[in-house]
């Protein structure tokens, strides 16, 4: 996928512009993943199913906001950590695959501990 060696290339040259390499290590990628996650959740809190479907509907630019800063910096942490998102993908899906046959898991949120 060039998109995402694109994208990659993007972020490094926008955060290396600004000087920023300095900040961007493992624990700081790490934790700036779980905050812009965190700042995801806040929009869906306290809100029932229904509520949280009607709104993302009603709020999608400003949820498409908070899921871009979580993508950008979960790439930016693959990179520094020189790994391969799109293979680490694959290889995970394949683990889960296997974890959750859909003859014992489908249809139930079950852990593949408990199937």
């Amino acid at each position: 996928m060039n998109e995402l060696v694109e994208i990659t290339q993007r972020l490094r040259a926008f955060r290396d512009a600004r000087d920023w390499k300095k900040f961007h290590n493992p624990k700081n990628l790490a934790c700036s993943i779980s905050i812009e996650a965190a700042e995801l959740l806040e929009h869906f809190q306290w809100k029932t199913p229904e509520e949280s479907a009607a709104y993302a509907v009603a709020k999608r630019d400003e949820l498409s906001e908070e899921i871009a800063d979580v993508g950008m910096y979960l790439i930016a942490l693959a990179d520094n950590l020189g790994i391969d998102l799109l293979e680490a993908i694959d290889r995970k899906l394949a683990i889960n695959e296997t974890k959750y046959p859909v003859e014992r898991a489908k249809g139930t949120a079950k852990k593949y501990t408990e199937l």
